[in-house]
């Protein structure tokens, strides 16, 4: 999979590259140079497969030039190991709703974090320097970043949210869990805690102590997976 900077088109990563860097450095975004379509007889039976065999179809057809399909099998089957069932409103009737809250944080953001850290896991060698995440949020980020990313080798995550502006459940989820999620409250805003992390990313002397990187809501590795639900 060749990714392309938006603000320059002539700009080309391959897929690892792009979940690490998370954006160019031009500021653009990373799109994929080509596009493949499903096949109108999966999708014709789309309801006869499971949110796993649809996840594994979608994203066999966009990785498999960065991932051995028995790879990317079994990342998706630990990755997305809960449902997201659609639900009518009210019985015989034809309006329905697509539950995504039955991932471990409770948010639809389970789906992205998740498939995200196994991802970076998968690509980390056993020898390489330890991935350091920074995330600031303001509740479900940090919460699923913190589930997604709890225990995975070779990482390290690191997240700031507001003192008193994140609900209780959100906050047991962020300082509860011990081994390679650390949590610290900042007597501040988010946007405050947004700005810890950007510096961090711009200090030139920190980056070379330590290999920064950050679970962003733009990361393909975090896009690719909100695409299974659809």
């Amino acid at each position: 999979m060749k990714l392309y900077s938006t603000n320059n088109k002539d700009l080309e990563v391959d897929f690892a590259t792009a979940v690490f860097n998370s954006m160019p450095l031009d500021k653009g975004l990373y799109m994929p140079v080509h596009i493949p379509e499903l096949d109108q007889a999966f999708i014709d039976n789309i309801d006869k497969f499971t949110l796993s065999q649809i996840a594994y179809k979608v994203a066999s057809l966009l990785l498999r030039d960065a991932i051995p399909l028995e790879d990317l099998q079994s990342i998706i089957d630990d990755a997305i190991n809960f449902s997201a069932p659609v639900i009518p409103l009210e019985q015989g009737g034809d309006t329905y709703v697509l539950e995504l809250f039955h991932g471990p944080s409770l948010a639809f953001k389970d789906f992205g974090a998740r498939f995200m850290s196994r991802i970076m896991a998968y690509f980390l060698r056993d020898n390489e320097k330890t991935l350091d995440v920074l995330v600031a949020t303001s509740g479900d980020t940090g919460g699923a970043v913190a589930l997604g990313f709890l225990g995975v080798p070779n990482t390290r995550v690191t997240i700031l949210y507001p003192k008193g502006k994140v609900s209780e459940i959100q906050e047991l989820q962020l300082c509860t869990n011990g081994e390679n999620i650390h949590a610290i409250e900042v007597d501040g805003t988010f946007d405050d805690c947004q700005a810890l992390v950007k510096q961090a990313f711009a200090d030139e002397d920190l980056n070379k102590k330590l290999r920064l990187t950050s679970a962003n809501s733009i990361n393909i590795s975090r896009l690719i997976p909100q695409t299974f639900y659809y």
